[in-house]
């Protein structure tokens, strides 16, 4: 639905409601929840997908925690000790950690999952280039044995969503899924009532037993106030307003920017920003097929691209929620920088873009776009960078699919005419583009890395330079080098940035500020 479409809908919303809510108790009503997208895919190690890693933070924990002000916090670990090499890191578990199956959590658990994430992840698959061996010393001990020191060793262990799973799971490899959901964090997952593309639940794990610190982000005490959650898949905006306005759910992921004046005016019903970081909001190219392969090309539509165009699409008159110009990195996280940024404040050239490509070898390829018809946010943008591309003299094939099917095409690595695509629009929180290790994007490294493929050696050096950077200010001067090294290869479309409400009851209150929803510390009131 575009947005001027909904706008005129706007006042009909209220009366327009297909979901319904069983006649509970108020003490045994549970907490419902309209997440941003189907989940279809259990595995947060095999996918990069927001909407698992929103399954995956109820259902598993990690050995550290990101606190939200730049600290790396203890969570199933009770602490560490580094040897004065700085080359042996030896953990210990909290006492007391066990499985949504009764099992205790043991080092080896910790040990095996760690080397799944690390074969997987990005900033792990760095980590791991570091390590000699990981290994279980006990059942609540485990050490990292280094081969040379790693000063943003806890950040991948605290901010890179490296879950602990059991051992059994984590033998599989990071390339195939583990299609089972047992963790031991707060909430059990409730297999048998998972039905793709309509709902999903969960219920309070009554073992799990939260630190005795108040919640902060992905740090601290991780208590469920809700003994069942309920998700329910709407992917109709007007629909789920609507749900939300007659209490039917407690809380929309990410409602229609359009709609968030409305719904703060409306009886019962709020909106907050629960990131202010922002959201960058970022066009995937595809390096393995035409035209996106051609590097004259990439720089031929960054000559032309407005931020502001793009962010302005989704959050219209609401201005406090666009943050434009930006760069790479988050405005919130110590990387962020402003080197280069004249490519996007100087005035944007529709005829120059045009003569480039021209001048590139462009031979008429189609200019794929894959836009998901259930994230109004994401189809709006893709509208935009459709537009564009046609005024720059690039021929477009523009293809309409559930963003489901987006997450399951983006792995194709075949040309066009063989299940293969072009280019496609997603998010990436604060916290995974706080850095050059943790942005996901930012690797050169071919088919081994994220959806799209760029080869890009001068990239990765830099990027292992900052991972073996010993301080902050070091770690900042690489970053601006990475800033202005991407301006010269343009490996996707940093479209701008977003603070994205969330909608909630009025009755939900101590909502957790976090880079993802978290269904801990809130309460009904």
């Amino acid at each position: 639905m575009r947005r001027r479409d909904l706008l005129k809908s706007a006042p009909l919303i209220a009366a327009a409601s297909s979901l319904s809510m069983p006649a509970l108790a108020q003490a045994q009503k549970p907490l419902r929840f309209i997440p941003q997208a189907n989940l279809t895919v259990l595995d947060p190690i095999w996918t990069t997908a927001v909407i698992t890693y929103n399954h995956a933070y109820m259902v598993y924990d990690l050995l550290y925690g990101f606190d939200g002000a730049g600290n790396i916090r203890p969570q199933m670990a009770e602490g560490h000790e580094v040897s004065a090499d700085q080359l042996t890191w030896t953990f210990t578990l909290r006492d007391g950690l066990k499985f949504h199956d009764g099992e205790k959590v043991l080092a080896k658990d910790c040990t095996q999952s760690l080397r799944r994430w690390g074969s997987r992840d990005s900033f792990g698959q760095v980590l791991m280039k570091y390590v000699n061996e990981i290994v279980a010393i006990d059942d609540r001990k485990f050490a990292i044995r280094l081969k040379r020191p790693c000063p943003q060793l806890l950040f991948g262990l605290g901010a890179r969503q490296s879950f602990i799973m059991p051992e059994r799971h984590a033998l599989r490899p990071g390339t195939e899924q583990v299609t089972e959901s047992i963790g031991s964090g707060p909430f059990r997952f409730l297999k048998d009532e998972w039905i793709s593309g309509a709902r999903a639940a969960y219920a309070r794990f009554d073992g799990y037993v939260p630190r005795q610190e108040p919640p902060a982000h992905f740090a601290g005490g991780k208590v469920a106030n809700f003994e069942r959650v309920e998700w329910i898949v709407q992917p109709d905006p007007a629909t789920a307003a609507a749900a939300l306005q007659k209490g039917e759910v407690d809380w929309l992921e990410q409602p229609l920017i359009d709609l968030c004046p409305m719904l703060n005016k409306s009886p019962g019903c709020y909106t907050k920003v629960v990131d202010p970081g922002g959201w960058l909001m970022f066009m995937q190219l595809n390096h393995l097929n035409p035209p996106f392969d051609n590097p004259k090309v990439r720089q031929a539509i960054l000559v032309a691209l407005d931020q502001r165009a793009f962010i302005d699409s989704v959050v219209g008159e609401q201005d406090e929620l666009e943050i434009v110009p930006t760069g790479l990195f988050a405005p919130t996280m110590p990387m962020s920088n402003t080197a280069g940024l004249e490519h996007f404040t100087s005035p944007r050239d529709i005829e120059r873009a045009k003569k480039m490509i021209a001048e590139s070898g462009y031979q008429g390829e189609p200019a794929m776009i894959m836009s998901p018809s259930d994230q109004p946010a994401l189809a709006t943008l893709s509208e935009v960078a459709r537009d564009l591309f046609q005024s720059i003299g690039l021929s477009v094939d523009y293809q309409t699919m559930d963003w489901g099917s987006v997450v399951a095409r983006r792995a194709n690595q075949n040309p066009l005419d063989k299940g293969g695509w072009g280019a496609f629009i997603s998010v990436m929180s604060p916290l995974t583009s706080a850095n050059p290790g943790s942005m996901l994007i930012l690797r050169g490294n071919g088919r081994k890395g994220w959806f799209g493929w760029p080869t890009d050696e001068k990239l990765e050096v830099m990027r292992e330079a900052w991972f073996d950077a010993p301080t902050l200010e070091a770690q900042k001067a690489i970053s601006e080098q990475i800033q202005l090294h991407y301006f010269e290869t343009v490996n996707f479309l940093p479209l701008g940035r977003m603070r994205q409400p969330m909608a909630f009851r009025s009755d939900i209150q101590d909502v957790v500020s976090a880079s993802f929803p978290v269904f801990w510390g809130m309460r009904r009131a």
